[in-house]
């Protein structure tokens, strides 16, 4: 919970004095710490607009919906009003946290170059629509630090040369040797700018439209301090850290994953721990498994979340293959620093699948074959700049129902089965899952939308007329009716099971090549299920895998006797819990 109002701790001096010498060398870290101590006490002195729900945080609960602000759309309602409205009235209690993405006004790739970060954009509504979609669950806002939009008034001003922002942003000598630097993408590393003082070379990791910050500047680093804590007044509990990887720039350095840029995510922790400590970090970084997982730190002092980035494609290969292999080795080697952290697990999100976090996991081949048949299924491919100026895939635009379909000749049933099975695992593995709203609500492809933007990613960023989408989901037999029934059924199952708890054991079982099978418990070991999830479109027997002898199927509610085999039907899912009641 937000502490009361009253002095900082000493051990907030000595922590938040340890990461700025770090960052800046003594006699800077020195005079940055009294204003950095008076924004912590500002905030804790201010209104808070909505405080976060007073139960236990984290739990097998916790299920975290991820849409756009104007995700559905009605004439004469504001949008957020109406996502508002409609998440109630269809997901109510199952989901109680959300992943509003940005609703900045901004000036390009949907919300993520920002213009203003302390407003809601006019046309998605306002705060006070922010604030009612925030009671009663978890908030979910985008802070990003990485870069602002080329059309903010921050880097308006430093083009004019105002002395305030003179170094917001980073300017490069032409003919700076900046080949070590990892390029998420094909664009430009540097873009001209005409300024006051005459054309000069601006970083801008992600696009011409997205301009670096300079957090060798530490007011840059202060003025991000207080519009995270800004967030917090207005409801977060969770703080996505958009591109976070790239935020310190060193020329002669890959200018990724750098010491500096870890140091400034524990300073944010420490910040956090001291005035708001029930708000959790959540870091976006789309690389490597083992570079993504540096993220939690040492498991204290770090952020508390990262995304399983390997998820997606391992979940999709899984599917596609038939065959668990790849996914359980995987699976048998995640471990966690600390009970204080876990995955935020997803599939589908409003970028692509990527494909760098499953590089060294995935022979190449089969990466190239994930590559051929997302294009052979309708989907598109971004590629990324290497160092030697050569081009690779990046990831993977398509949508996930769609990924996971079969021909046009294969069964409708067939298709839900088994991308229902692939949120099942989501579900089951250990982490809080975030569910993207084109899966729960069953939406296809738009590949007008790649169209009309000239945007790979636009293939999973449709927005939705809210007429359009009730009158499918009142429609029996509707996809989105089937898709969304059932997958609110699989949350509501696993809400109910403490085994589940995302701090819980996780254990990878070998229960043959055609499932993935797991056995998960609470952390106190009062609770076990044993998770079974079938990736084959045949029934197949499963060994009791140490069993009991009575189990209960939380999915169906039916009872099994697994002395010996237990049955599976195509693309099936089973979480079994012990019958204590019959077995005893």
């Amino acid at each position: 919970m937000l502490k009361e109002h009253g002095q900082l701790s000493p051990g907030f001096s000595a922590a938040a004095c340890g990461h700025l010498e770090f960052l800046y060398g003594a006699e800077v870290a020195g005079r940055l710490l009294a204003p950095l101590a008076e924004q912590l006490i500002r905030f804790q002195s201010g209104e808070v607009a909505v405080r976060p729900p007073a139960v236990e945080w984290v739990s097998e609960r916790d299920a975290v919906l991820i849409a756009y602000g104007d995700m559905v759309q009605e004439p004469g309602l504001a949008p957020l009003a109406c996502l508002h409205e409609v998440v109630e009235a269809h997901a109510g209690p199952a989901l109680n946290g959300i992943h509003v993405l940005p609703f900045f006004p901004s000036s390009s790739d949907d919300g993520f170059s920002v213009v203003d970060y302390l407003q809601v954009d006019p046309a998605l509504g306002s705060w006070d629509d922010l604030h009612r979609l925030a009671r009663g669950r978890r908030l979910m806002i985008d802070a990003v630090l990485n870069h602002a939009s080329a059309q903010s008034e921050w880097f308006r001003s430093y083009l004019r040369g105002d002395p305030e922002v003179e170094s917001f942003f980073i300017a490069v000598s032409p003919g700076t040797n900046l080949s070590q630097a990892v390029r998420p993408r094909t664009s430009p590393l540097l873009t001209p700018f005409a300024t006051a003082e005459g054309e000069r070379l601006i970083w801008t990791t992600f696009s011409a439209d997205q301009v670096d910050l300079n957090f060798a500047n530490p007011q840059v680093l202060l003025k991000m301090i207080e519009i995270v804590l800004e967030y917090v007044a207005h409801g977060a509990s969770m703080l996505r850290l958009d591109a976070i990887a790239y935020l310190w720039k060193q020329p002669g350095t890959p200018c990724i994953h750098l010491p500096q840029t870890h140091r400034i995510v524990q300073l944010l922790r420490t910040v956090l721990d001291e005035v708001a400590p029930h708000v959790k970090l959540v870091t976006e970084t789309n690389v490597p498994h083992a570079e993504n997982i540096s993220y939690f730190g040492d498991g204290e002092s770090e952020a508390q979340w990262v995304y399983n980035f390997a998820l997606p494609p391992l979940v999709l290969h899984a599917l596609w293959k038939g065959s668990s292999t790849l996914l359980a080795e995987w699976a048998s080697g995640l471990s966690l620093p600390s009970h204080q952290v876990t995955f935020f697990n997803f599939l589908a999100s409003h970028d692509g699948i990527g494909l760098n976090p499953v590089r060294g996991i995935l022979p190449p081949e089969e990466i190239e074959a994930l590559v051929q048949g997302v294009l052979e299924r309708g989907g598109e491919v971004s590629a990324k700049r290497n160092p030697d100026g050569s081009e690779s895939a990046y990831e993977l635009n398509i949508n996930y129902f769609d990924a996971l379909a079969g021909g046009a000749a294969e069964d409708v049933g067939q298709q839900v089965d088994r991308f229902l099975v692939a949120q099942a695992i989501l579900l089951a593995l250990r982490g809080v899952p975030g569910i993207y709203f084109h899966s729960l609500f069953g939406s296809r492809g738009w590949p007008e939308g790649v169209r009309r933007t000239g945007a790979k990613r636009s293939i999973n960023r449709q927005k939705l007329a809210r007429a359009d989408l009730e009158a499918e989901l009142a429609r029996p037999g509707s996809l989105r009716r089937a898709i969304l029934e059932r997958f609110l059924h699989l949350i509501t199952v696993r809400a109910g099971c403490k085994g589940f708890h995302p701090h819980g054991e996780q254990q990878v079982v070998s229960a043959g090549e055609g499932v993935l099978a797991l056995r998960r418990a609470s952390p106190e070991g009062e609770e076990a299920v044993l998770c079974l999830h079938s990736l084959r479109p045949r029934p197949q027997w499963v060994s009791s895998v140490g069993a009991a002898r009575v189990m209960r199927d939380l999915v169906t509610g039916e009872r099994l006797q697994t002395a010996e085999r237990i049955p599976l039907g195509p693309y099936q899912v089973r979480w079994l819990r012990e019958d204590a009641e019959l077995d005893g």
